[in-house]
């Protein structure tokens, strides 16, 4: 037993020995600090995006992917240009070929060319063996009514490509900005709430303090107590609604929906909400919907005069050159010598094409495109007739929702006051618990009621600045 004590005490030893050398307390450190860094690569979670309004625009018409598809076409639009440019241009090709004929085709002979053998026919084989041919093609267009009308459209494809795009960045601009603040909105409904469960868990504190000194009900313990659970349930709601609501935002600017947003609070007293005059009117021909839907009707007319192009005769300049060898044994690197000719041959030539009787078709094609036409000049119309309801009710919208949130902001100011003087009457012993939770109540809906008058205010505000043409202003 004494030895087992010895040899114990002596590995007790040993690792005290160990622990307090410098070398155990090296690798100790190192250990530890790549355990910390380690956990911290782990934990570490990336900072959340600060987004203000042109934060997000400027984001979205960057990334969001029909923005880049739009620029895309716009790019391509010169692409397009090039190709119909070139059917105006020299046309030149070259051909080459190399034939071997191992069995050549015989034709029948008079007699006569022989002589002496009148009325029969002898049969000679005509050609050689090997074939080369080396060649060059030219052709230039000297007239083609399509071709030139073709150039005049390609230029104003690009024009339609441009505006094109410009309508895309507003409606995403439209687009972000209204669920920009609807997420802004949403995010005050929040502080709302959160607001009332603070005051209202007060309460309750208060409330619960009374019952264990047999100064308040078990009854009005439990109904702040519901009070409160339901003020904590409707906080989720609406913070799963701010979720999904900035996932949507995300969408809309083409940013990863895994990144961490954070919209910054704005102060609701720094908003000034400003009435458009009803006086106030509105030129929807420089919008940019009916700018694309007017090039679009140059097009369809450059398309008419191609189509009418039909009648007119087309004249082309065409040359060829080739240059030839001959022979019985293979042509390349041979001459006379070895029984092989090499000899060009070239020829120039001006193509007249008059165009007399197709069927009618062409007529057709013209009816066609005079009716195309007039639909576009109906959607033009139309359009135009959308654009000012579309300002109209925006106008209207915008004043009317300046009224109700004057409203709005009175009611919330007086049901601070209800609520207030209700709570001081409840501490008192004035009031019952029901009139002060119905006064806490209607303090939240009227609040809310504001954050929901706001986000009319914001939208149809949008509306207007999107009717008046101005929605990049908002990236200002």
């Amino acid at each position: 037993m004494n030895s087992k004590f010895r040899i114990n005490s002596t590995n007790h030893a040993e690792v005290e020995r160990k622990i307090s050398s410098p070398a155990y307390y090296r690798r100790y450190l190192v250990m530890l600090v790549i355990s910390v860094f380690s956990l911290g690569t782990i934990t570490a979670q990336p900072a959340p995006v600060e987004l203000s309004l042109k934060d997000a625009l400027t984001y979205a018409l960057k990334a969001n992917q029909n923005a880049r598809k739009a620029r895309l076409d716009e790019e391509n639009s010169q692409y397009e240009i090039d190709e119909v440019r070139s059917r105006a241009l020299p046309q030149v090709n070259g051909s080459g070929a190399l034939n071997y004929s191992p069995i050549l085709q015989l034709s029948a002979i008079p007699g006569e060319l022989f002589g002496g053998a009148p009325g029969t026919s002898t049969l000679v084989a005509f050609g050689q063996k090997w074939n080369a041919n080396l060649g060059l093609s030219f052709s230039q267009t000297l007239f083609d009514h399509s071709v030139f009308t073709g150039l005049k459209a390609a230029k104003t494809t690009k024009e339609f490509y441009r505006l094109n795009s410009k309508l895309t960045e507003e409606q995403i601009i439209e687009q972000v900005a209204t669920n920009y603040y609807r997420v802004l909105v949403q995010r005050q409904q929040v502080g709302v709430v959160d607001s009332t469960i603070r005051n209202t868990v007060k309460l309750q504190q208060v409330l619960q303090g009374l019952f264990d000194n047999g100064l308040a009900k078990k009854i009005d313990v439990d109904r702040v107590a519901v009070n409160v659970s339901n003020l904590r349930s409707k906080r989720q709601q609406l913070l799963n609604a701010v979720s999904l609501q900035e996932n949507q935002l995300k969408f809309l600017m083409g940013m990863p929906i895994e990144t961490l947003i954070h919209i910054p609070t704005v102060n609701l007293t720094a908003i000034n909400p400003q009435a458009v005059p009803k006086d106030d009117t509105l030129d929807v021909s420089g919008r940019t919907e009916v700018k694309v839907l007017t090039t679009q009707q140059s097009l369809l007319e450059y398309q008419r005069q191609a189509t009418k192009g039909e009648y007119f005769p087309s004249l082309g300049f065409s040359g060829n050159y080739s240059y030839q060898g001959l022979g019985n044994n293979f042509p390349v690197f041979k001459g006379k010598s070895s029984g092989v000719n090499w000899f060009d041959v070239a020829s120039l030539g001006v193509t007249l094409r008059v165009p007399i009787f197709n069927g009618l078709a062409t007529k057709a094609r013209l009816k066609q495109a005079d009716v195309s036409i007039r639909k576009l000049n109906e959607d033009i119309s139309s359009t135009k007739l959308s654009l000012s309801l579309a300002y109209e009710n925006a106008r209207t919208q915008t004043n009317n929702s300046i009224i109700t949130l004057d409203n709005s902001k009175e009611n919330v100011e007086l049901a601070q006051q209800v609520y207030l003087n209700t709570q001081n009457n409840y501490n008192n012993g004035l009031a019952p618990l029901t009139d002060l939770l119905t006064a806490e109540n209607s303090l939240t809906e009227a609040q809310n009621n504001y954050s929901a008058a706001l986000l009319d205010y914001r939208v149809a505000e949008i509306q207007v600045i999107k009717a008046q043409g101005r929605l990049k202003s908002l990236l200002n």
